[in-house]
C-alpha cells in the first residue's frame, strides 16, 4: 500500500518518479495498485468499466500500465473501490500527472514504434539489466558507427537524418549507464556478433575498442558464447531481463522481433528465462577471460 504522506513528504513511487524518472514504470505501479484494491473488494472488470463509462479491456489495459490515467477516472474508481479516505486518495491521485508525464524520449516520437517505447521507459528504471545477444552487439554498448551500421540494415532506404535521429536515440538511451545509480548490465554476446565486420573493419576495430573500455566500469560485465560452445540453451534467440527495485514490480522478459515485441512476467516464463540465463553464463567464456578474448578478436581483424 502507498503510504500517506505529509507536507514535503514522498511516498516510495514519489520518491522513485524523482530518482528514476520513468513515467512507464509509474504507470505500472499505479495500475498494481489499483488492480489490487479492485480484487481486494472483489469487484469485476466489467463492473469498474461501467464506473468510468468504458469497457472492461480498459481497466485491464490500465491495471497493466499501457495507457495513461484521467484523473477522474482514478477518483470514480478509487470511490468504487471504498477508498474514502483523503490522505490516501491523494497520495494515488498525486501520482496520475507524474504517470502520465512523458519521458525524454518522447521527443523521438516521429521514428519510434510503441511497442519499443514501453522498452525504454522500463529500461531506465531497471537496476539489473540482462540481455543475451546473437547477431549484434547489445545497444547500450555500440559505438555510435555501429549504430548506424545497424540502422541501416533495418531502414535501408532511410534518409540520412532519419538515421542519424535512430542513431541519437540509441546514444540517449546509453547515458543510462553513466549517471549515478547506473543500472547493472550483463551481457552474454555471442562470438557470431563479435567476428561479424559490421560497418566494415574499422567500424568493428572501433567497436571491439569500446567494449573493452566499457567492461572496466563496475556496472557493465560482458560474457562471449563461443562457437566451441556448440549448441546452447538459448536457441530460440536474443532476449533481455529487467528488474527493479520496487517490490511491486516483477521482472520483466523482454523478446524483440521484427515489427513488435513481447513482454513476459508471468512467474513461469521468467523462471524459465532466469534458467535459461544462467546456464549461459556458465557455458559462455569466464568473465575473466572477457578482455582477453576481445583483444584476440581485435588482433584478428
Amino acid at each position: 500500500m502507498i503510504t500517506a504522506r505529509a507536507e514535503g513528504d514522498e511516498t516510495p513511487l514519489n520518491m522513485m518518479a524523482r530518482e528514476r524518472g520513468s513515467s512507464t514504470v509509474l504507470r505500472i505501479l499505479l495500475g498494481s495498485q489499483l488492480r489490487r484494491l479492485r480484487e481486494k473488494h472483489g469487484i469485476t472488470l466489467e463492473a469498474a468499466g461501467h464506473s468510468i463509462r468504458a469497457s472492461h479491456s480498459k481497466i485491464s489495459r490500465m491495471e497493466l500500465g499501457r495507457v495513461g490515467f484521467r484523473a477522474r477516472d482514478v477518483r470514480d474508481l478509487l470511490t468504487l473501490y471504498g477508498v474514502i479516505d483523503d490522505t490516501e486518495r491523494q497520495s494515488l491521485l498525486s501520482l496520475v500527472d507524474q504517470a502520465n508525464r512523458p519521458g525524454w524520449w518522447h521527443n523521438y516520437d516521429d521514428i519510434l514504434p510503441n511497442w519499443f517505447e514501453a522498452y525504454i521507459g522500463l529500461e531506465e528504471a531497471a537496476t539489473r539489466i540482462r540481455c543475451y545477444e546473437v547477431q549484434f552487439v547489445p545497444g547500450l554498448l555500440q559505438t555510435a558507427d555501429y549504430t548506424r551500421a545497424v540502422v541501416r540494415l533495418g531502414h535501408p532506404e532511410g534518409i540520412e537524418d532519419e538515421i542519424q535521429r535512430r542513431v541519437d536515440l540509441r546514444m540517449a538511451r546509453q547515458k543510462l549507464l553513466y549517471r549515478a545509480g547506473a543500472p547493472h548490465l550483463w551481457a552474454v554476446v555471442d562470438e557470431a556478433a563479435l567476428r561479424r565486420p559490421l560497418g566494415g573493419r574499422d567500424v568493428m576495430r572501433g567497436q571491439l575498442q569500446h567494449l573493452i573500455k566499457l567492461i572496466a566500469m563496475p556496472n557493465v560485465t560482458l560474457q562471449i558464447m563461443p562457437f566451441s560452445a556448440g549448441g546452447h540453451a538459448a536457441a530460440g534467440g536474443p532476449f533481455s531481463i529487467l528488474r527493479f527495485s520496487e517490490r511491486d514490480l516483477p521482472d520483466i522478459v523482454y523478446l524483440e522481433q521484427l515489427t513488435s515485441a513481447i513482454y513476459l512476467d508471468k512467474r513461469d516464463d521468467l523462471d524459465r528465462y532466469q534458467a535459461v540465463m544462467e546456464r549461459l553464463c556458465l557455458d559462455a567464456i569466464p568473465v575473466s577471460e572477457t578482455r582477453q578474448t576481445l583483444t584476440t578478436l581485435l588482433d584478428q581483424l
